[in-house]
């Protein structure tokens, strides 16, 4: 009989059920709490009167575990130092879109040599997400892969859908059925459109073909998700974090009768993907704040132990320690200034 189908497939790699790789690193008592309480907290900071500032800053991706663990070290030490008025959440980034080909993040190539080991990628992600909520620190990422959740979303606090994938059918529904906050961003022609509808659609019911627990293809039906919030990243058009983009945002929101709850990227089209120019966001950003607003609840900074970025592939060897090998981003020392600086101009924030 003539072949219809896997044509174009070379080989299918069975991974374990997500039950068995959450069986095998479990969450602790200590942790589910951590992540149970992060949430509640992330949820007043985006729906209710919480003043303080929801604070998504981390690497781009995680490579190198080592300089992760490094930079949560640190993180954790300045998030409790500022807590009073920002809410620090870490970026765990396993997940990476791609225009074209590239690097996929470290679920999907863990070893960074194109053998795609996604059950160790899978494994290394749950191992490491335990280590930073142990040390204190919300985590956040990115949900690429509509599989992956199954897998990591009980350790994860905040999460976002991208700027490709906010159109996604597949994402919104996906979205409906997580249990944290998750914000949608724009589209990456920089409009608005896509994220409201994502939202409103994230937070109704929803059934769709997903995989169990038990790693078995199941028809998911939700409840939807009433926590998620759009975030402002820019566009092909330049950025759109200026008052009158958020004000402009703010009506879009509301008109949409969603809370004006608005998270703003600081890398990416609102920093013309030069990532030296985020604090200079991020201070706009606080200015206007300490001008009135009130509808802004948050930002994102990509951040590392060192500046900029490195070309990948190349050896493992000659890779640069605390350097993003994506996209690039602000050293650690410009971070503790940015988080210290925002921190003192938040004051305002507290007065009355």
């Amino acid at each position: 009989m003539q072949r219809t189908s896997d044509i174009n497939v070379l080989e299918t790699r069975e991974l374990p059920a997500p039950k068995s790789l959450i069986d095998e690193l479990p969450k602790s008592e200590s942790q589910a709490a951590f992540v149970t309480r992060a949430r509640e907290d992330i949820h007043r900071v985006i729906f209710t009167e919480d003043k303080r500032l929801l604070l998504i800053i981390g690497p781009c991706s995680i490579h190198d575990l080592e300089a992760g663990r490094d930079y949560a070290r640190r993180l954790a030490a300045l998030a409790h130092e500022v807590s009073d008025r920002i809410m620090i959440v870490m970026r765990v980034y396993f997940e990476k879109p791609r225009t074209t080909v590239g690097w996929k993040g470290l679920i999907m190539d863990p070893h960074l040599d194109g053998s795609n080991d996604i059950a160790t990628g899978l494994r290394t992600a749950r191992t490491f997400l335990r280590e930073v909520l142990d040390l204190g620190l919300p985590t956040a990422t990115e949900l690429l892969d509509p599989i992956t959740p199954q897998y990591i979303a009980d350790l994860i606090c905040w999460s976002a859908v991208g700027a490709r994938t906010t159109e996604s059918q597949t994402h919104r529904q996906m979205a409906s059925g997580l249990s944290m906050p998750l914000g949608f961003k724009n589209g990456t022609d920089g409009t608005l459109g896509a994220a409201v509808n994502a939202i409103r659609a994230a937070a109704q019911p929803q059934t769709f073909l997903g995989v169990s627990i038990e790693g078995k293809a199941s028809s998911v039906v939700t409840r939807g998700n009433p926590n998620c919030h759009i975030v402002l990243r820019g566009g092909t058009a330049g950025p759109n974090y200026s008052a009158a983009d958020i004000a402009n945002a703010e009506q879009v929101l509301t008109k949409a009768d969603l809370l004006p709850s608005i998270l703003v990227d600081c890398s990416h089209a609102n920093s013309a993907k030069k990532p030296e120019l985020q604090p200079e966001v991020m201070k706009d950003i606080v200015g206007q704040i300490a001008a009135g607003s009130t509808s802004i609840i948050g930002t994102m900074v990509e951040s590392n132990l060192e500046a900029g970025n490195q070309t990948f592939p190349q050896p493992k060897s000659d890779l640069r320690y605390g350097v993003s090998i994506t996209d690039g981003c602000i050293d650690w020392a410009t971070t503790e200034k940015l988080v210290r600086d925002t921190h003192a101009a938040l004051a305002v924030r507290f007065q009355s």
